[in-house]
């Protein structure tokens, strides 16, 4: 999607319905909550995506990065019961499961000889068992035997739950996690950073001011994060665009989150789709904008946002780099979450990874944890 005639740009930007906030995107300036609002509820993607892409290639080129890792499951056991979710076991239940020390390892190393991984991604469920013994043997075992693996793990609920077995707070917990070799947190939990939306969604889970307080504590230790947005449930544009900029206000701040990841909802064996409140989920055409929305909201703020290939496919992927994503995110093997849902592409490889960007005319590079190029592909 690369238009080099500047009266032709010029002229897509005046027919749009935003062609005030998009003028004002390609000045620098940041849009406002209701400009924001106003995005999302353009029909206008092609323009919207076309000024995302510039935003794109004025930082990074033609350059698109990913990271060769696994994500690690190790526990289905859960007490949040969150209706978007088709993973999590009630304790007791004959299909719930916890990883022991022993295989966790065994699942790294495996990885790591096999396809050179150098980050792990470890998610769970929220176990009232698990004590941070748990976390931290596995975190040190982990870097005992490939320290340049990274360990990218755990999100704000799952702290808060550790903190809740162990009555101590989120702040001690990261700050013994980082010791025992947490390197970054991923931004899951998130989900719509609005209360109303949580009690309908997720209502045992962590509030949204607690999801940004941990995640505040965790930039003040020197662990870096992700942030998200599952888009797509029951939430308002408007609720949309206030998490987006309660993010950026955060970022700016405390400068530590690294990427954005917006992902649709995936309503398949879920208790939302059994109650009939979403039977759908919100196609590829949201996802373009949302990826576009979000490079123009985040941009100067937030450096990197991943094309969020896991729940809309590769294909979704590739035309996510044309609208204002520079990060292919993760290799995939092993994953179980999104999985439970019966989506159907939830394994993914770095030659695959390389061969989709290449074939649309990207330059590829792997990356580590933090965003540093490993080597070019």
């Amino acid at each position: 999607m690369i238009l080099k005639n500047r009266t032709l740009i010029q002229d897509l930007i005046n027919k749009s319905d935003v062609s005030d906030i998009l003028d004002n995107a390609l000045d620098g300036q940041s849009p406002t909550l209701n400009e924001c609002i106003r995005l999302i509820r353009s029909e206008d993607v092609y323009a919207i995506g076309f000024v995302g892409n510039i935003l794109r290639q004025r930082l990074y080129g033609n350059t698109v990065t990913f990271v060769n890792n696994i994500i690690l499951n190790y526990t289905n056991v859960c007490v949040t019961y969150c209706k978007f979710c088709a993973f999590y076991r009630k304790p007791g239940d004959e299909e719930a499961y916890t990883l022991p020390l022993e295989e966790i390892v065994r699942r790294v190393a495996t990885s790591r000889e096999m396809f050179g991984i150098t980050q792990i991604l470890i998610q769970g469920g929220h176990n009232p068992n698990l004590k941070i013994e748990y976390y931290e043997d596995a975190f040190n075992a982990i870097k005992t035997k490939y320290p340049e693996v990274g360990i990218h793990g755990l999100s704000a609920s799952e702290v808060d739950m550790i903190a809740k077995v162990e009555r101590s707070s989120t702040k001690e917990v990261l700050a013994r996690l980082k010791a025992a070799g947490l390197d970054s947190l991923p931004g899951a939990g998130a989900e719509i950073l609005d209360d109303d939306v949580k009690a309908e969604i997720s209502p045992l889970k962590i509030k949204s001011n607690e999801w940004l307080r941990i995640m505040e504590e965790s930039h003040d230790l020197g662990l870096r994060s992700s942030a998200t947005m599952m888009y797509g449930t029951v939430e308002s544009e408007e609720q949309q665009a206030r998490h987006i900029l309660k993010i950026a206000h955060l970022q700016q701040k405390t400068e530590g989150f690294m990427a954005f990841i917006p992902w649709s909802f995936e309503p398949n064996k879920t208790e939302i789709q059994y109650e009939g409140m979403i039977k759908y989920p919100s196609g590829g055409l949201h996802l373009l904008k949302m990826i576009a929305i979000s490079r123009i909201m985040y941009y100067g703020i937030i450096d990197h946002l991943q094309s969020s290939w896991l729940t809309n496919g590769t294909g979704m992927a590739q035309l996510a780099l044309n609208y204002g994503a520079d990060d292919f995110g993760g290799t995939l093997i092993g994953e179980e979450v999104v999985s439970a849902t019966g989506a159907a592409t939830t394994e993914l490889t770095a030659q695959k990874i390389i061969n989709a960007v290449k074939q649309i005319g990207f330059d590829v590079a792997e990356r580590d944890n933090f965003y540093q190029t490993i080597k070019k592909c």
